[in-house]
């Protein structure tokens, strides 16, 4: 028994033309913006944006807090996070965001990630207590408490993850807190 024949294939013309050498590329040469790390880009969306650092949020928080020594500049809602007024926001420059609340004492207000309307990205978060006296609690998903830590005058607090962070006022007078993120 003999076994049927298999039907060769065509072969076209092209199909038997050399393709042109391609040089030899290199493993970077594919690889595009990595070539010219260092080197400006002719794409505004891959524009690299610095990052403010821990030294000039701080700057910026303090002339904040100087700024606010004037109580007719705090904000007028209580317990609520606010931009800044114009004046107070003057230390601060570039991607830098500087909010303020007031609380009366034994009020409290949460550290979301990122204020309302505003996507989160990375960055620093820092605190400043520029009137009264505050704590910052930590606590868990569950409600837990983890830590409580004082915000003391004159010295800032840098936080990274502050989902689950409340600020509580626990003096007698109202408390003025500054927070710059960067």
């Amino acid at each position: 028994m003999s076994t049927p024949a298999r039907p060769q294939p065509r072969v076209h013309a092209r199909d038997t033309a050399e393709a042109p050498p391609r040089p030899a590329a290199s493993a970077l040469d594919e690889i595009g913006d990595l070539v010219m790390a260092g080197q400006r880009s002719g794409y505004a969306h891959l524009a690299g944006r610095a990052r403010p650092t821990v030294g000039q949020l701080l700057t910026a928080a303090r002339s904040a807090a100087h700024a606010l020594s004037r109580p007719s500049l705090w904000p007028r809602r209580h317990g609520f996070w606010q931009l800044a007024p114009r004046t107070v926001r003057r230390g601060a420059s570039g991607r830098m965001r500087v909010t303020v609340v007031a609380l009366e004492p034994d009020e409290f207000v949460s550290l979301a990630s990122a204020p309302e309307g505003r996507a989160a990205g990375p960055g620093a978060d820092l605190l400043y207590l520029a009137h009264g006296r505050a704590h910052l609690v930590a606590t868990a998903p569950n409600g837990a408490l983890l830590a409580v830590r004082r915000l003391a005058g004159g010295r800032a607090r840098a936080l990274g993850a502050n989902s689950e962070h409340q600020l509580v006022n626990t003096g007698t007078r109202t408390a003025v807190v500054v927070r710059v993120t960067g």
